[in-house]
């Protein structure tokens, strides 16, 4: 194995193949399935595509923004996406986004057996290759042999993925085997929590270069990683400024609106919390969302004695969401670091109820500072100081012209860090500079 693992991809690969057909004459003739045709995928005019793991998602509303503005700025490109999430939470996707996803064979696995020898060989022979050098990322071959030729036949020279995980990892199996280049945006938990130095050493050493929410978490990667810190910039995720307006008076009683997954770096639990000091205070609170933490938020809510005055709603679509910030009185999201170091960096829908011009009450935590400005678009608290959090709320629900100013600035702010139009153009410069896009 040692020997084998210091030998060159395309000789394991000729071995292997000779293995495969001196075995295969031995055995009774078998007609291998073909692979699917992809002579549909038109030639990729610029020379770049996108790789997703999933494609679109209800919790990755960024992703399928930054991709419908590139598509509305006038480039084409095909768009590749691992698996598409089932059961997903229902969604108002961009019509211009229908039919564009290529997805990968739903079972992998099925589609290696019906490959034929010679690419079962190859596929082997880079599992070799890939354990001798990364072997966490043994399955990545069957992808890379799968979505490698495609590539190739439409002239896709660089592929930029979402998230320093399979996708990336992918991307960088695609370079090292077959010289397509690759850069990603990484988000939050892909590099905080757990985070592999030695993984995003290869994954960032390999990039021509490597997108980040904000300023912060551009400041933490290259503290880590020094040597790479001309190749990692920040580019906001940025949204419509007309999907969110606000388009009525705020509801009364004054309505505090929560959205986000039921997770614990949302900080919903200390959200509640504060409700129950504000219990004598005139207001509704709405926790919109999904995720594993739903019934134990309705057991708190029950247990602080604020049923009724604390809805857990479940998710909703973009529209209503849109709709329930253009009456909220006040935008809150109490985010932490969970236990195991992950934490929001850019929670998009913070951007959404600035652009909607609702005064925010938030914390302290990674990029939200370069969001929200304490004291002009809102509050900023310490995370888990859940008296301070009911202070702030409180003052914004005694002042409710004090919180129209706050919202209303809150927009100007919106309209000058995160227009989408804006943030993609930033983004289109950073793949011309780096000859991503011919």
């Amino acid at each position: 194995m040692t020997q084998l693992r210091s030998m060159k991809l395309r000789d394991l690969i000729k071995i292997s193949r000779i293995r495969e057909v001196f075995t295969s004459q031995k055995k009774l003739a078998k007609k291998s399935v073909p692979e699917a045709s992809h002579a549909t995928l038109p030639p990729a005019p610029h020379g770049f595509a996108y790789l997703f793991e999933t494609f679109p998602s209800f919790t990755q509303t960024f992703c399928f923004r930054e991709v419908n503005e590139m598509l509305n700025q006038g480039l084409r490109f095909p768009i590749f996406a691992m698996w598409l999430q089932e059961n997903d939470s229902p969604q108002n996707f961009p019509a211009q986004l229908e039919g564009l996803t290529t997805y990968f064979p739903k079972d992998i696995r099925r589609w290696v057996k019906k490959s034929g020898p010679e690419k079962r060989a190859e596929i082997r022979s880079l599992q070799v290759w890939l354990e001798g050098h990364w072997g966490r990322d043994k399955k990545r071959a069957e992808e890379v042999t799968w979505i490698r030729p495609i590539l190739e036949k439409i002239g896709v020279r660089h592929v930029h993925a979402h998230f320093a995980g399979v996708a990336a990892r992918t991307a960088y199996w695609l370079k090292k085997t077959a010289g397509i280049r690759y850069s990603f945006t990484a988000h939050a938990n892909d590099f905080w929590v757990n985070s592999d130095k030695k993984h995003l050493d290869d994954l960032i050493g390999e990039a021509e270069f490597v997108i980040m929410e904000t300023d912060f978490s551009v400041n933490w990667l290259a503290t880590r990683f020094p040597s790479y810190r001309d190749r990692i910039h920040r580019v906001y995720n940025g949204i419509s400024l007309d999907r969110f307006v606000r388009k009525r008076a705020a509801s009364h009683p004054p309505r505090i609106l929560s959205i986000g997954r039921y997770i614990e770096k949302k900080g919903f639990f200390d959200l509640i919390k504060a409700c129950a000091i504000l219990k004598d205070e005139a207001f509704e609170c709405l926790i919109v969302g999904q995720g594993a933490l739903e019934n134990d938020l309705k057991k708190e809510v029950r247990a602080a004695g604020l049923e009724g005055k604390v809805l857990i709603v479940g998710p909703k679509t973009e529209n209503e969401i849109a709709d329930l910030l253009s009456s909220a009185s006040i935008f809150v999201l109490a985010c932490k670091t969970a236990s195991d170091g992950g934490m929001d960096n850019l929670p998009t829908v913070i951007v959404e109820a600035m652009t909607a011009s609702v005064p925010v009450v938030s914390t302290h935590v990674a990029g939200i500072p370069e969001m929200v400005i304490h004291g002009e678009t809102g509050y900023l608290v310490a995370e888990g100081d859940c008296n301070a959090l009911a202070s702030s709320l409180r003052t914004l629900l005694r002042n409710p012209q004090t919180a129209i100013k706050m919202g209303e600035r809150g927009r100007i702010v919106a309209q000058s860090k995160f227009d989408i139009s804006a943030t993609v153009s930033s983004l289109r410069s950073l793949f011309t500079r780096y000859g991503a896009l011919r």
